[in-house]
């Protein structure tokens, strides 16, 4: 009886690790992905592991062959578009839940009229 490797839930991101592995399948390391897009060093590459920067997660995802958010899930919505993130987020969410509360407060009067 063999034991199966437990699997990751899908909406968890990669390890770095693993993102790293992938790279170097394709012998594609993360210098010379800077080195094709101008930058000076790889470090804000190697900085997209642990913080969102949708510009260079498009690059280190293109170089693997699959889009961003099969790498960082938790970083996109279900359709593919980037979450909000920092003060967007929080602003984002407040407007939302405005909107939504006033929708719900005329669909009320509404149906109270009917």
């Amino acid at each position: 009886m063999t034991k199966s490797a437990a699997k990751k839930p899908v909406d968890q991101d990669w390890h770095p690790a693993d993102i790293k592995a992938a790279l170097h399948k394709n012998g594609i390391t993360l210098a010379s992905i800077a080195e094709v897009y101008g930058m000076r060093s790889s470090s804000s590459l190697s900085s997209t592991f642990t913080r969102s920067y949708p510009l260079n997660e498009k690059r280190i995802a293109d170089a693997i062959g699959v889009h961003p958010m099969v790498i960082w899930p938790s970083r996109y919505n279900k359709d593919g578009s980037i979450k909000p993130r920092g003060f967007r987020a929080v602003q984002f969410n407040a407007t939302a839940l405005a909107r939504n509360s006033k929708t719900t407060a005329a669909d009320s009067r509404i149906l109270k009229a009917v």
